[in-house]
Formats: structure tokens, C-alpha cells, sequence
């Protein structure tokens, strides 16, 4: 039996995605290197769709694309993890806590943080896509 006051999975998720967002705030000022990762992986999976940032691809992805990548991520970054391969680790969780935050957007603080959080992701698209133009 779960207690009244048991927080549910929603709001175990809204304090997560809170730990997510004010983390990669502060990983952004600090630590070049974790946002070329989530720059590089979110550039990859926007260009397999055709869409020009993170967000928009989230948006064009069907259920099979979301199901997929989610269980993609969730192997993939236990593994990197594991080998202790932190930061491309760190950036699959925040892909897909963003991934998974769309599927809540009925929730009002949800939805919010999912716009924080993929701003900071597409802000790293951005910076990554110059750093390749640059290099060409």
C-alpha cells in the first residue's frame, strides 16, 4: 500500500526534470565539452529527420520513432555510464528527459520545464552547427 503523501510517478518526474534543467544550466557555463555532446547527438537525430533543431524533431517523431529512441537511450546510456563515459551519458539523460517530458505537457510545470529544457538543447545545436561550419 502506497501512502497518501507517496509522490506519484508525475511528481517524481517534475523534480527530476528540475534537477536536469538546473544542472545543464549550470554544466552550460562550466563545461564546453557536455554541450558539444549534447550539441553532436541532438544535431545527428534532427538531421535524421529533416528538421532544423532538437524540438522540432521531437515534435515530427511517430510513437514508433519515440518508443525506440527511448529504449535506444536508456541502453545506450547505462552502458556509456557503466564504462564511465560520463558526459555522453549525460547528454542521452538530458535528450531523454526531454523526450520523455513531452508526453506529459498536460502538466502545466512539465511543460514549462520541457520549453526550459529544450531551448538549452537547441541553443547547443546551434552552437555545434557553427563550430562545424567554422571547421569547414
Amino acid at each position: 500500500m502506497t501512502s497518501p503523501n507517496a509522490p506519484t510517478p508525475q511528481d517524481q518526474f517534475r523534480q527530476h526534470l528540475a534537477t536536469v534543467l538546473s544542472d545543464l544550466q549550470q554544466t552550460a557555463a562550466e563545461d564546453g565539452e557536455a554541450v558539444a555532446l549534447i550539441g553532436n547527438l541532438a544535431t545527428e537525430l534532427s538531421d535524421k529527420l529533416a528538421r532544423p533543431s532538437w524540438s522540432a524533431a521531437k515534435d515530427a517523431m511517430s510513437p514508433a520513432n519515440y518508443t525506440e529512441l527511448l529504449q535506444s537511450f536508456e541502453k545506450k546510456g547505462k552502458a556509456l555510464h557503466q564504462a564511465g563515459q560520463i558526459k555522453q551519458a549525460y547528454a542521452i539523460q538530458a535528450l531523454a528527459t526531454s523526450l520523455a517530458a513531452s508526453t506529459m505537457r498536460a502538466d502545466r510545470s512539465i511543460a514549462e520545464g520541457e520549453g526550459l529544457l529544450d531551448a538549452l538543447i537547441d541553443r547547443a545545436v546551434v552552437l555545434y552547427r557553427q563550430h562545424l561550419a567554422r571547421l569547414n
